[in-house]
């Protein structure tokens, strides 16, 4: 993408995120408008993968943000550990010119390369298919939370990633504080 840096967040980085993040969901209706809180949260907690908390800079201006933090899927026997999308984030001037795509595949090339097989997530249906997401019912995998099944999403990040994995999303307290 032309004129815009990924690359992994910084602790300098830190207010500025947080101001990104705000804006980015103030008008959003379907949020509770705390976005930038849960990053705080997963940020400082056991859940953070610093290297899978990436922002996008053009002009040394912050114009997006992603973060991928650990989870776990429960089946009955065992906890697998997975990644949770949550949240992308772009300055609403540079939404629709690839930004946030161009977080999430590098956020997915990042995580494969850390040895991460698979990533759960909450949102659009019709935004995420795009980046090979699925339904997670697909997989046998569920949230914690009623939610439509069509905005709980999963992906493997390589082939069979989710292979024999199936059940309930365990999110880290973090997520609820």
């Amino acid at each position: 993408m032309k004129d815009v840096n990924i690359r992994q967040e910084s602790q300098q980085d830190h207010p500025g995120v947080f101001a990104l993040i705000e804006r980015a969901f103030r008008d959003e209706e379907h949020t509770d408008h705390r976005e930038q809180y849960l990053v705080e949260r997963i940020r400082y907690s056991e859940a953070s993968v610093p290297a899978l908390s990436l922002v996008a800079e053009r002009d040394n201006e912050l114009v997006g943000h992603i973060l991928l933090s650990k989870i776990g899927i429960q089946d009955q026997d065992q906890i697998h550990e997975s990644l949770a999308l949550a949240p992308v984030s772009v300055s609403s001037y540079y939404r629709k010119q690839g930004i946030g795509g161009a977080l999430i595949r590098r956020a997915h090339q990042v995580a494969a390369q850390l040895g991460f097989t698979s990533v759960v997530l909450l949102g659009h249906a019709d935004y995420y298919p795009r980046f090979g997401y699925r339904q997670a019912s697909h997989f046998g995998i569920s949230l914690p939370f009623d939610v439509p099944d069509e905005n709980c999403l999963a992906k493997e990040l390589k082939k069979d990633g989710l292979k024999g994995v199936s059940g309930m999303v365990v999110y880290p307290e973090a997520f609820f504080a």
